[in-house]
């Protein structure tokens, strides 16, 4: 009797070890299989080289008739605002003077993809703003005019516009071209020390006054509510474009002669009137 329970037993035994090895060779052989692909596939997609954007913009003449009407008059708008938007303008400025080309122009602050990065917050207005917010901020901080209303010819013209030297640019995607925050460097800006790089690099275009072309301090220039009147942003678009065509300053000397520029009268920024009907007068130099 107990040796027929010890036969029993080897043979229980001899069942379960080979369960268990048919067990491991199952996960063993198996694992692999179904691992393999996810494996493979991520190292592939987190070594893939990032799309680049083409900087291609489309010609304004070029979009579809259902809107090249609107597309043109927006293209016209900005290079020539004076004309295309006299009711707009409160100075001697025109959205080319920081938009050469419509724009389009790689010598300027670049607008292709721009309608693709909104709505974005705003620290201007401490929430999330729209495309024709932010043409609306321009308007009025940046030309020291009543900006056109939302529904209005100038402002449908000049999103058609935007949208359209913007189509071929994912929504919210980082533009290669735009221009950073602030200059990489630690050095701490001196206004004596920029007026004179103003003096020897800027006054023959822009005036010793700063009344020159285009104007960069008095009731012609940009009021005191622009992106332009702040150091660190001043200092990167003359870093990057003055003088047009040949940029030569030095990080440190586009600091120093924006802290120069900053420092000098200018038109007041007048919020109240910055999102006002057509009708409205237009913010006033103090």
């Amino acid at each position: 009797m107990n040796n027929r329970n010890l036969l029993y037993a080897l043979a229980l035994c001899c069942i379960l070890l080979a369960f268990g090895a048919w067990i491991l060779g199952f996960f063993h052989y198996s694992a692999p299989v179904r691992q393999s692909p996810a494996a493979q596939v991520l190292p592939n997609l987190q070594n893939a080289p990032a799309a680049e954007l083409k900087y291609a913009p489309p010609r304004p003449q070029d979009a579809p008739e259902s809107i090249r009407e609107a597309v043109m008059l927006g293209f016209n708008i900005i290079n020539d605002t004076a004309q295309y938007a006299s009711k707009h303008v409160g100075n001697e400025l025109a959205c080319a003077t920081c938009h050469l080309e419509g724009g389009t122009s790689k010598a300027s602050i670049s607008l292709v993809g721009a309608a693709a990065t909104y709505p974005r917050f705003s620290a201007n207005h401490g929430t999330s703003i729209d495309l024709a917010q932010k043409v609306q901020d321009c308007f009025a901080r940046n030309l020291n005019a009543t900006p056109p209303a939302h529904d209005s010819r100038e402002m449908q013209a000049v999103l058609a516009y935007l949208q359209w030297i913007s189509k071929d640019i994912p929504v919210y995607a980082s533009l290669p071209w735009a221009l950073p925050g602030k200059l990489d460097t630690s050095h701490k800006p001196d206004a004596a020390a920029g007026e004179k790089v103003y003096a020897e690099s800027c006054a023959a275009c822009h005036g010793d006054a700063g009344d020159g072309s285009p104007p960069l301090w008095g009731k012609g220039a940009y009021s005191d509510g622009s992106p332009l009147h702040n150091v660190d942003t001043f200092a990167v678009f003359t870093h990057r474009f003055m003088p047009p065509e040949a940029a030569t300053l030095t990080p440190e000397q586009s600091l120093d002669v924006a802290a120069y520029v900053d420092g000098q009268p200018r038109p007041h920024f007048a919020p109240a009137q910055s999102h006002g009907d057509a009708g409205q007068k237009s913010p006033q130099g103090k």
